[in-house]
This record gives structure tokens, C-alpha cells and sequence, in this order.
């Protein structure tokens, strides 16, 4: 735990989040993990979608998917369509120190709330934008989602088995919250730029190429050899054994034999000498795949999980369980590494997270409260900052503008 008398890494640093649903959203929330206040403009007709999404909770408008990834954030309401609504914004921008958005791209401008704007107001200021296909190219224009991120950076080509339709990749929303990390990413480079220079500068980020920079060798491969890299299914083409097996209690594990040591430790876990005398080279096993994997196969099978655990990691074979989320709640390491944390939220009740990420030794990250209730911050900006009177704030609350 880092000192209690030390401010948070990010202290002072205010975030104005205007996006939606999770990729920009995602980066405020890791902003405000470490201490950055983070302050949530929403749309006053029923704020970000994303509180409506995944499932419900007896409060309306705050899903679990909203308290979980919209955590330490305050929320106010404003038309930002509305010149009214985009003057109250520029307001906010001349004290942040970052806008995050991912409308498409022109949206911003058309309302008069482009970066020329923006910067001229506060040329300090660091301006993160997301969005399907980024801020330029012929496709910059499109919709796009993590689904179409996946497909589109080529992802979900390698997702399931060879000659079948695709899967989606983890059925999660990976490419949003890869997207969200690489502009977190952006964000803090940006600001230590500002705080040596005093410039202010955009990020650009685009849903596919977050997910098209993770695939290992793919780009160098196919322009040196011409390979299209296919579906590998439970496994992979440069090592074996290294996939997934069943187990003799119908549960699953992962084994990663990477090298010709690591299948030797397995090989003594399997008692099997002889394996180890006929594919102790990786060439060799890689040329006898499907019999390799027989013989893991058949032994995996003869065992419980945890009895294979056991010999794995007795010779220290690299080797885990397939986690569902029920073994993940019960997993004492989790519960070591605070992997998951529980607060409580008025009126819900207790809801455990997923914890912070990354774990600092000095200025350790935080959750103060989850997503906040629509609005929840109206008076303390709109009155106590911006010293709007009460008939004010009522007439704009009236109209629709807050």
C-alpha cells in the first residue's frame, strides 16, 4: 500500500469525460483510478447509454455495466447541441486539463466545440478522441463498434476453429477497453508533455488499430512470406503442446509447452520418458501434432483438474485452469491480489469490481464509489464553479440545456 501522506499520482489533473458508452469513458476511468478528478457530461435525456446497458439494477439508469466502468466519476448534465450547452462546455475546458470524446468524427466541430476552438480557449489542453476508424482516411466517417474492431484489425479472422464462421473474440468488448487503455496511454504522454512545454496536443485513436497492434508477427510475416495466418482453434502452429485440454472431471486447463525444457517438465509430470525420446524436439512435435496431443489429451482426461494441477506445477509446467467467473470468485490468489473489490453503492447495496490496474508500490491506485446517478454533480459545478444562480440553473434545467 503506498503512503497515506503522498498525493495521488494523477492529483489536480481534471478530466471532462463526453463520451459514450466504453473506450473513451474506460480512459477517464483508469485517469480517475490514480486520482484525476473526472467529471462526467452527459446528455440530460437519459444520460450515456451505457447506463441503460447489460443488466439491470433496482435503480433505473444504473446497470451494472454503468457502476462498474463508470467508477469514480461525478456526473452533470448538458446539451452540448445546444450553443447555450456548448458555451456552459467552454466554460469547463478553460480549468481541465483533458477532454475525452468519441462522437464521430466533424460531430465536435459541427457544434463548435472543434479542437481549433477548444485550444484557443485552453492551449494547454489534451484532447483524446476515439472513434471507429479515427480522425482520418476514407473510412473516418463510418459507425463503428468493438465488434467492427475486431473484424475490421483482423481479430476475429483468428477467433474458432479452421472452416468454421468466426467466434467472437472473448465476448467482450476487448477492442473498446484496449482502445481505452492505449488512450490512457496517449494521455498521460500528452501531459507530461504539457507540463514541460505547456502545449497542449490531440490523440487520435482508432477502435481497429488497438486491436490490429496486438497480433504478434502477422504484418512482418505475411510481407516476408506472403502467410495468411488462420484460425489455430485450442491451440497454435509454433508450439506444441501449447493449448487447451480436457479434464477427467469435464472441466478444462491450459498447458504451454513453448520450449523443448517446458515439454521435458511435462514430460516428467506425465511419467512418460518415452514421449520426451520421440518428441523431445519442437520440429519433431510440431511434425506429429495430433499425436502429441493425444498423449496429453489421454492423460489430461485420466485425471481431475486439480490432480493435473498438482503434477504441473510440481514440475513447474506452465499451466492454469479455464477460470469461469464462479472459480475466479473462489480463487484465494484473486482474493490476494485484491482482483476483485467490493463497494458498496446507496440503495444496491454491496457490488464487487474488477480492481485496479496497474498496482503502484507509492501512489496506488483507488475506487471511491462507482458510477454516479444522473446529474449527481449539477449544483456543486453549475452553482458552486460556475456560480450560476438558482433561477438560472432552474431555467436551463427547464429547457433542456442541463
Amino acid at each position: 500500500m503506498g503512503n497515506t501522506d503522498i498525493k495521488p499520482a494523477l492529483n489536480g489533473v481534471r478530466v471532462l469525460d463526453a463520451a459514450t458508452f466504453i473506450a473513451a469513458p474506460y480512459a477517464a476511468s483508469i485517469l480517475g483510478e490514480f486520482g484525476a478528478e473526472v467529471i462526467k457530461v452527459e446528455n440530460p435525456k437519459g444520460g450515456d447509454p451505457w447506463r441503460h446497458f447489460g443488466t439491470a439494477t433496482n435503480q433505473p439508469g444504473m446497470s451494472l455495466s454503468w457502476l462498474t466502468e463508470a467508477r469514480n466519476k461525478r456526473s452533470i448534465t448538458l446539451n452540448l447541441r445546444d450553443p447555450e450547452g456548448a458555451a456552459l462546455f467552454k466554460r469547463l475546458v478553460a480549468d481541465a486539463d483533458v477532454v475525452c470524446e468519441n462522437f464521430r468524427p466533424g460531430t465536435l466541430e459541427k457544434w463548435g466545440l472543434g479542437w481549433d476552438v477548444l485550444s484557443e480557449i485552453n492551449p494547454g489542453l489534451v484532447m483524446m478522441r476515439i472513434s471507429g476508424y479515427g480522425q482520418t482516411g476514407p473510412y473516418r466517417d463510418r459507425p463503428g463498434f468493438a465488434r467492427i474492431g475486431h473484424a475490421v484489425g483482423g481479430l476475429t479472422y483468428l477467433s474458432g476453429l479452421s472452416g468454421e464462421i468466426p467466434v467472437t473474440p472473448g465476448s467482450t468488448s476487448l477492442g473498446d477497453y484496449m482502445s481505452g487503455m492505449y488512450g490512457a496511454i496517449g494521455i498521460m504522454m500528452a501531459l507530461r508533455h504539457r507540463d514541460t512545454t505547456g502545449e497542449g496536443q490531440v490523440i487520435d485513436m482508432a477502435l481497429y488499430e488497438s486491436v490490429f497492434r496486438v497480433l504478434d508477427e502477422i504484418a512482418p510475416r505475411y510481407a516476408f512470406e506472403g502467410h495468411v495466418r488462420e484460425p489455430e482453434g485450442t491451440g497454435t502452429v509454433n508450439a506444441c503442446p501449447h493449448g487447451h485440454f480436457s479434464t477427467g472431471d469435464g472441466k478444462y486447463m491450459a498447458i504451454a509447452c513453448t520450449t523443448d525444457k517446458m515439454f521435458e517438465r511435462l514430460c516428467s509430470a506425465m511419467d512418460r520418458s518415452d514421449l520426451l525420446e520421440a518428441y523431445g524436439d519442437q520440429s519433431v512435435r510440431l511434425a506429429n501434432r495430433d499425436k502429441v496431443i493425444l498423449e496429453v489429451e489421454a492423460w489430461t482426461r485420466s485425471l481431475d483438474r486439480e490432480d493435473i494441477m498438482r503434477r504441473c506445477i510440481d514440475h513447474e509446467v506452465p499451466s492454469g485452469p479455464i477460470n469461469s467467473i464462479a472459480d475466479i470468485f473462489n480463487d484465494p490468489h484473486f482474493q490476494a491480489r485484491e482482483n476483485i473489490v467490493t463497494v458498496p453503492v446507496p440503495g444496491i447495496g454491496d457490488v464487487p469490481v474488477p480492481g485496479v490496474l496497474p498496482k503502484l508500490s507509492l501512489t496506488p491506485g483507488n475506487i471511491r464509489s462507482l458510477g454516479p446517478s444522473l446529474g449527481d454533480a449539477n449544483e456543486a459545478i453549475y452553482g458552486g464553479e460556475l456560480k450560476l444562480s438558482d433561477a438560472e440553473i432552474a431555467d436551463l434545467e427547464a429547457r433542456g440545456i442541463i
